[in-house]
């Protein structure tokens, strides 16, 4: 399902299974897998890619070279940068053209969540299964399972892929619900 009014360039490779809302705008070289919701008004940069099973809520901006993995989540207004040294002229004064920056995309691993309002900018990676809270600014990488808030974003709980934060019992962190099991070793968590 694409809605009349998307604007899907006809070099972007979107899976019939997707379904693109009102006044979203996917570029030339995109690619949207199986099963994506890409929200209204949001906007994919070219040559973006999205695994399959994705949600991209409305108005967000995922810029190019972002790479999402299956099973991302992407909140309402969230924005992915993609300039480390953003400037609009170079020193001498002349507008910068393509050749004068270099874009550094956001990676967001398997099943990890950005909440509505984040900003992650180029060059982080989003582990699996990790939560960016709202309104939160990555500046850094998230490690799998962390449960990241605040400007800059910091660690405040370990997540499991239900979203829950995880209860310390004994040493091993447990996720509810499931029972999982996940050991913490120098600042990183493995499932058990």
């Amino acid at each position: 399902m694409i809605a009349p009014t998307a604007d899907i360039d006809h070099r972007a490779r979107v899976a019939d299974s997707a379904q693109i809302w009102h006044l979203a705008q996917v570029r030339e070289g995109a690619v949207i897998g199986e099963n994506c919701i890409v929200g209204r008004g949001a906007y994919i940069d070219t040559g973006v890619i999205v695994g399959d099973n994705c949600k991209i809520q409305n108005n967000a901006l995922v810029y190019a070279p972002a790479m999402l993995e299956d099973g991302v989540f992407v909140g309402p207004a969230a924005v992915f940068t993609n300039d480390t040294f953003p400037r609009a002229i170079n020193p001498n004064g002349t507008l910068k053209g393509a050749d004068d920056w270099k874009m550094t995309g956001v990676m967001v691993r398997h099943g990890a969540s950005i909440g509505a309002r984040a900003v992650v900018l180029g060059g982080v990676e989003v582990g699996e299964w990790a939560l960016v809270a709202a309104g939160a600014v990555v500046t850094k990488d998230v490690p799998a399972y962390a449960l990241v808030a605040g400007v800059p974003a910091r660690r405040v709980a370990w997540v499991g892929p239900n979203g829950a934060p995880l209860d310390n019992q004994d040493g091993l962190w447990v996720e509810p619900g499931t029972g999982a099991e996940f050991v913490e070793d120098d600042g990183r968590l493995r499932q058990r």
